[in-house]
């Protein structure tokens, strides 16, 4: 095929593709045979063969294709003629009416600190595992600042790992203030901000420690903390922001449908496997194990293709009803968005799956969340064994603190704070029914939201109770 019918091939084109390209030696083809990310009818990136050799392919269509071919051809000589470690480029070439394309040496069994970093974030913070990986990262970027370059969409999957070497990838993200000389101080600052708001909050405590590793590769300039501080939170704002942007549109993160009749949200990974699991959604309610049914919601535990899902049904009990909920946006779109909102901020919650609002004529009705299932008991359940002698085990206590410690931190109200809402999950407590959360912009909004999360929290036990007491004694009271 050409080049430039990838422009209509949309998300999901037929693999193998064969497609004509030319370079100094002549016309070839490109077998393409895997494609590891898309943007429908610009970007095309996957793994093929060329003139008999294993290449990573990045094909540019569209009317921006040459624009995003130039930056990231500019991007990747940047790297090699400052002798910064990056895939080679064995061949490229821009033709008008067709498209741009790049052939990169393929790095066999390369693994990207992303993945590095996802194995490793589980363990306790700052963990050997997990120094060892950042380290490495924060040496790179030191590395392409002592040579006047950042990476301007700079996280771990941008590094990539083999045998040992590290391969900084992605020259369209890359940017120069003047080649060859220490990036200033206040990009550098910038960028590292850019890095450490995509880390656990729980590290920043540590990020001075981190720096070290950073300042070894470039000890050009001091970097006060405060400032640096500063610009970790600036980032994170933005991120947070436009995520949650995300959840609601169509992009490589979402798959997402909205018209007059229908709001439909699906992460893109599960696509295949949740859209039966919408179109069937009250068939399958109807067959699984209902937690609660009838009123304004049905909650149940159903089985689909060998996985367990949770379903929630938002009712319409009536006229009545409905006439209070249509103008507004459904409660499973409140709940999927700040599902999708506690992941991105590290908090633990089921996974937010999929979201079906149905509508007429822009008229909501019924909406549906499907979200992971997790085993794990409440915390009413898990601590019955210590209420009289407040002996709960201190781990459990501590990850008790930590989630606590969180939504202060975040400034988020759950508005519903009963025990059978926590949930015990591979060593920290889960929140579900998140029908009422919010992210607070003040304080003193999310203090009074706050006393009122915490007395209903602490009615989960008798107030005689040793373990009252002792939880009473741990959770925070005055947030001032």
């Amino acid at each position: 095929m050409r080049l430039s019918e990838l422009q209509k091939a949309g998300r999901s084109p037929g693999l193998p593709l064969s497609i004509d390209l030319a370079d100094a030696a002549g016309p070839a083809q490109l077998q393409l045979l895997t494609l590891l990310r898309v943007l429908p009818g610009q970007r095309y990136v996957g793994a093929g063969v060329w003139r008999g050799r294993t290449v990573l392919a990045k094909l540019m269509v569209g009317s921006k294709a040459a624009r995003n071919f130039q930056r990231e051809l500019t991007g990747v000589r940047l790297l090699a003629d400052q002798g910064l470690t990056t895939p080679q480029l064995l061949a490229d070439g821009l033709q008008e009416g067709e498209g741009g394309w790049l052939l990169f040496e393929f790095l066999e069994h390369a693994q990207s600190l992303g993945d590095a970093w996802g194995a490793v974030e589980s363990l306790p913070v700052l963990a050997d595992e997990q120094v060892a990986v950042l380290a490495q990262a924060l040496a790179a970027i030191g590395q392409m600042h002592l040579k006047g370059l950042w990476q301007e969409d700079l996280h771990l999957d941008n590094l990539l790992r083999q045998d040992g070497k590290l391969y900084l990838i992605d020259g369209a993200g890359i940017c120069v203030e003047e080649a060859g000389k220490p990036l200033s101080r206040q990009k550098v600052l910038e960028n590292l901000g850019v890095f450490f708001a995509q880390l656990p909050k729980s590290l920043e405590p540590f990020i001075e420690e981190l720096l070290v590793h950073y300042l070894l590769s470039n000890g050009e300039h001091a970097l006060p903390l405060e400032a640096l501080l500063k610009q970790i939170e600036k980032v994170r704002t933005w991120r947070l922001n436009d995520f949650l942007n995300k959840v609601g549109r169509d992009c490589s993160l979402f798959s997402v449908q909205r018209n007059a009749f229908v709001l439909r949200a699906i992460r893109r990974e599960e696509e295949a496997a949740m859209l039966p699991v919408l179109a069937n959604a009250d068939a399958l309610l109807d067959q699984g194990h209902l937690y609660k049914t009838g009123g304004a919601a049905s909650v149940g535990k159903v089985e689909v293709a060998g996985r367990t899902l949770v379903v929630k049904r938002y009712n319409i009990k009536g006229f009545a009803h409905w006439l209070k909920r249509f103008w507004r946006p459904s409660r499973a779109w409140h709940s999927w968005r700040e599902g999708n909102r506690l992941a991105l901020l590290g908090i633990a919650t089921p996974k937010p799956l999929a979201l079906l609002e149905t509508r007429f004529l822009w008229l909501r009705s019924k909406a549906y969340l499907v979200t992971e299932y997790l085993p794990g008991p409440d915390i009413i359940e898990r601590f019955a064994p210590y209420v009289e002698q407040g002996d709960a085990p201190e781990s459990e206590l501590q990850a008790l603190d930590q989630l606590f410690a969180d939504l202060i931190r975040e400034r988020i109200s759950h508005g519903d704070l009963k025990g059978h809402n926590v949930f015990w999950d591979e060593g920290r407590w889960a929140l579900i029914d998140l029908d009422s959360m919010c992210q607070h912009a003040s304080l003193k909004s999310f203090a009074t939201a706050y006393a009122r999360d915490r007395a209903r929290f602490m009615r989960n036990w008798p107030v005689s109770s040793t373990l009252y007491q002792v939880i009473e004694g741990r959770l925070p009271k005055d947030l001032g």
